[in-house]
């Protein structure tokens, strides 16, 4: 064991931080992280048996791989000043854990584990545990100066903890959002994504709008805007935020739904009665979220996943059989189950009775889909005919375009309905077609 080997090498060695908070809540640690007096050297040294990686050695840490996971081990150490407002110029080592301590972002994040079991909290961590508060260790303005993603991680801790954020330590946070811009995007997009996967996620959001503003200044046009339409109860910030919450805790799903009205002031107007409009909106918020997400360094499969959802999330959803198999061969039987999720979450924020009459036909769509997908027949790419390529040459046609051709004609035929995905019927078809194209000459 990890601690046993430090302490038998003459070391102090304690849990520290995120573990001893996870504990103290009854949940499993996510990862464990050992505070210690030994030097990195020393460390190296005394976890020899260990297969350990070099990942922070100018400050002071050193990653030890085991079957658990892997555990960062960091010798006791002080910040010096934030020049770049991100990270230390320097860090001296020092010799003990209470001046580590001191060091930390949050009370909650600033306790260790003795070796007898008790708990050293020198900030009142038990305390904001159990008041359910994220409190900076120290002055606020001090702890986001040093570091601009403590903001964020704020946010993400009281999203995941579903915690308030104690009364100074919001306030900063607030004033001190411009810091942000300091920070490189792709943290900021990975702290993005704790938020809002957190179960308070959209309490947060509508909490702390302007600091989420602050790294998607695009949103910032939602809040307070008057959407003067019958269908809506609120404007399109909170709407946004309940339908984040509203939708299940996929990173994909969450950020879909915080981007998918950001083209809506865009395309907003009203008509003679005064009553607002957006059409147009999933287009232009489709283009606007690929910006942002290209602007945050989010992957590329989950920015195509978003844009794809946001395109398609203001369409009737349809109730036919029929259209849902197209729309299953269009996109593909996963993305259309997860369309529709956020076609329910963005219904779950209307007027009573627009929220029942949507939820009813996303309901039929659903059961449409269902029996599309129900049997050995089911079509929704060229690769599911019970015929391909071969086959259509068989009939003597040849090698090339034409063959395509008409594996497109009965894979259509079959999203109509028209045909059953059967071989045998699929043949017949397809002689039928092969000799229209090309009729027989007759002498006369």
């Amino acid at each position: 064991m990890l601690l046993t080997a430090l302490r038998r090498a003459g070391c102090q060695a304690y849990p520290v931080g995120g573990c001893v908070r996870d504990s103290l809540l009854g949940r499993e640690p996510a990862d464990w992280d050992l505070a210690t007096s030994a030097l990195p050297e020393q460390t190296e040294a005394a976890l020899a048996g260990y297969r350990l990686v070099e990942t922070g050695l100018k400050h002071g840490t050193v990653t030890a791989l085991t079957d658990g996971g892997p555990v960062e081990i960091t010798t006791f150490r002080t910040d010096g000043a934030y020049h770049d407002g991100r990270h230390p110029d320097r860090v001296a080592f020092v010799p003990s854990l209470e001046e580590d301590l001191a060091r930390r972002d949050f009370t909650v994040n600033a306790m260790a584990l003795a070796p007898d079991g008790t708990v050293i909290d020198l900030y009142g961590g038990r305390e904001d545990l159990a008041a359910g508060l994220i409190r900076c260790v120290g002055e606020p303005s001090r702890r986001f100066g040093e570091d601009a993603l403590r903001i964020l991680r704020a946010l993400r801790f009281a999203s995941k903890l579903d915690f308030a954020i104690e009364p100074e330590t919001a306030r900063r946070a607030l004033a001190d959002r411009a810091l942000l811009d300091r920070v490189s995007r792709e943290r900021v997009m990975a702290e993005l994504s704790g938020i809002l996967t957190g179960p308070g996620a959209g309490r947060v959001l509508r909490q702390y709008g302007p600091v989420i503003f602050q790294v998607i200044p695009e949103l910032a046009p939602q809040a307070g805007f008057d959407q003067k339409n019958p269908n809506h109860i609120h404007d399109i910030w909170t709407h946004t935020t309940m339908a984040v919450d509203a939708v299940e805790a996929d990173p994909v799903l969450r950020l879909t739904m915080l981007l998918h009205d950001v083209g809506k002031p865009a395309a907003f107007f009203t008509d003679e009665a005064g009553v607002g409009h957006f059409y147009g909106h999933a287009k232009i918020g489709a283009e606007m979220a690929d910006d942002i997400l290209l602007r945050l360094r989010c992957s590329g499969e989950m920015r195509r996943q978003v844009v794809t959802f946001i395109t398609w999330h203001d369409i009737e959803p349809p109730g036919t059989k029929k259209a849902m198999a197209r729309l299953a061969a269009k996109l593909g039987e996963d993305t259309v189950r997860r369309l529709i999720q956020c076609w329910r979450a963005d219904s779950a924020d209307r007027a009573p009775a627009v929220r029942e009459r949507n939820l009813a036909v996303i309901a039929r769509s659903e059961q449409a889909l269902e029996q599309a997908l129900a049997g050995e027949e089911r079509c929704f790419s060229l690769r599911d005919l019970a015929v391909d390529g071969r086959d259509i040459m068989a009939l003597g046609v040849p090698e090339g375009p034409a063959v395509g051709r008409v594996l497109k004609a009965l894979f259509g035929r079959v999203l109509d309905g028209e045909l059953a995905n059967r071989r045998e019927e699929l043949l017949a078809a397809a002689r039928d077609i092969t000799e229209d194209c090309n009729p027989q000459k007759t002498d006369v």
